[in-house]
Parts: structure tokens; C-alpha cells; sequence
């Protein structure tokens, strides 16, 4: 199976948790559905990322990355790349890529979809990540590291997240929620 029929029959398949929810979905497989490349940085001006939301074994705190370009504190995640075979190994491969974290357990099942505008995607104009969100837990005393893409790389209680944003925020409750349920 390719990335693209992965992701579709994935989208296609998805408990949305909300109506809003919902909306992205349907709009993620009109996206895929009318997109081959859809899931390529090259399909201008939107196109599907994954990312993943890292727990503590107790899920008290998230380990996020300062985003060079962005200067911001987000989730592990980014652009799909030739050899990903589904969107979780995607985004399993951008959390270990970002955080240095080997032994990460991802769950399959996405946890959110967010739709965002990315100024900083490219220099092409306005672009939109259409981001499937999964989430993963890190081993017990697993120790973290910088890469690149990132000014740190930090956990955070999960009551005292850096620039709260809606979309974070609501992410982290989410995945908290199926994590204890």
C-alpha cells in the first residue's frame, strides 16, 4: 500500500471527537482524494504533515520543540518524506528525527487533525499543513536530545505549557484522555 492510499483509508476510517473534528477530516480525504501528491510538500498551497505529541510514562508532561523557523513551542512533527510507508511512521520518524528518542511507543489511531497556515513553509506563499496529530510515550528515563530543526527541545508539565495555543492545548487533552481511558 502507498503513503497516500495509507493515509486515505486512514482519514476515511477515523472517529472524529467532535463535529469540527469532523469538518477537517472530510476536508483532509476531499484533499487526498483530489490530490495524488497530497501528501508532498510540493502540493501547493495546502498538503498533509504528521506529527506526534510525546508523554511521560504517567502522562503528566510533553516533551515539544522550540521550532527554529517558527520560534515557537509545538508538538514533533513535520513534512512526509519518500520512504514513509503510513502516516504514523511518519510521524514516529519526525519524533525520534526531533527528539532523539529511540524507543518511543506511538499509538496508530490520530488523536487530532489542525489545519494551519505555515508562512515559513518554503517561501511559496500561503501554505497550509493539513497536520495529523498521533501521540507516543517516551520509556522511563529516556533522555532527549536537540537536532537541527530546533532552538530546544523541553518537557513540560502538562498544566504549564509555553504559548498555550488552542490547538495545543486541546491537543494535549485528547491525548491524555485516551491515554487514561
Amino acid at each position: 500500500m502507498t503513503l497516500h492510499a495509507d493515509a486515505l483509508a486512514l482519514l476515511e476510517g477515523w472517529a472524529a471527537p467532535d463535529p469540527r473534528q469532523e469538518e477537517l477530516r472530510r476536508r483532509y480525504v476531499e484533499h487526498l482524494r483530489a490530490h495524488p501528491d497530497g501528501l508532498t510538500r510540493d502540493c501547493r498551497p495546502d498538503h498533509l504533515t504528521a506529527s506526534t505529541l510525546v508523554l511521560d510514562p504517567g502522562g503528566d508532561a510533553v516533551l515539544l520543540t522550540l521550532h527554529a523557523k517558527a520560534r515557537r513551542w509545538f508538538q514533533l512533527g513535520g513534512h512526509c518524506e519518500p520512504g514513509d510507508v503510513s502516516l504514523a511512521d511518519a510521524a514516529l520518524r519526525e519524533a525520534r528525527e526531533e527528539s532523539g528518542l529511540d524507543d518511543l511507543v506511538l499509538d496508530p489511531v490520530p488523536v487530532q487533525l489542525s489545519e494551519h497556515a505555515v508562512p515559513f513553509c518554503g517561501g511559496h506563499g500561503d501554505v497550509h499543513h493539513l497536520d495529523v496529530r498521533f501521540m507516543a510515550f517516551a520509556a522511563p528515563g529516556s533522555e532527549h536530545a536537540v537536532s537541527e530543526e530546533s532552538l530546544d527541545v523541553r518537557w513540560w508539565p502538562v498544566d504549564a505549557l509555553p504559548d498555550p495555543e488552542p490547538d495545543l492545548v486541546e491537543l494535549v487533552a485528547l491525548a491524555r484522555a485516551r491515554a487514561s481511558g
